[in-house]
Order: structure tokens, then sequence, then C-alpha cells
């Protein structure tokens, strides 16, 4: 299964220090091996699933979005939206997941 990143999930990665990088591309090929490992979120974030791990004492949640099993195999790409400590987390992603649809209807 691929992986797309977006921007704040790739931005995040790059400004973390290479340990805490690395357990999060350990968490990222988790998920691509077992999409439905995350928790499904309902309401605002419907769609979106969150995957929690833990590094240095500290919980880190992934949030990404699986694709619908009705797509062909070659075309299962798994887009990760955002990592990061709980705090203000969920926030953001709202907020990037509105701007990004915003962006959308205006083109």
């Amino acid at each position: 299964m691929k992986s797309n990143y977006k921007r704040p999930f790739a931005q995040y990665v790059k400004k973390a220090h290479k340990p805490l990088q690395l357990a999060i591309e350990d968490a990222v090929e988790l998920v691509c091996d077992s999409p439905d490992i995350g928790e499904l979120k309902v309401g605002d974030l419907a769609g979106i699933r969150v995957y929690k791990f833990r590094f240095n004492r500290q919980e880190y949640l992934v949030a990404y979005r699986p694709p619908s099993k009705d797509l062909p195999l070659e075309f299962l790409i798994i887009d990760f939206y955002q990592v990061g400590s709980h705090e203000n987390f969920y926030e953001e992603l709202k907020h990037y997941l509105r701007q990004e649809s915003s962006k959308g209807e205006t083109k």
C-alpha cells in the first residue's frame, strides 16, 4: 500500500529529531500493513482514523484516511494528514481539513 504525506505531516517529520522520525516511520508501516488499526473518528473528522503510539513516555497521534474498500488494489493510497502530541492535535487537524476542503471548492 502506498503512502501520501500531506504538508503538516511532512513538516512535522522533517523538524523532528532522528529517533522520533524512525518511530513515526514504524507507525506508518504498521498503519500501511493494517489500515484499520487506528480509531475511527466521527463528526467533523468523519472518515479520519487516528493511530496512537508512545515514544519516550510521550503519546503521539497519527491522523490518516484509509482508502475506500471499493477501489482496485493498485489505487490503495493512505493519506497521512498529521502527526504530533495530543495538545491541540484535533483542532489543528480540523483547521487543516477545513482549509483543504475550501481550496477544493474554489477550484
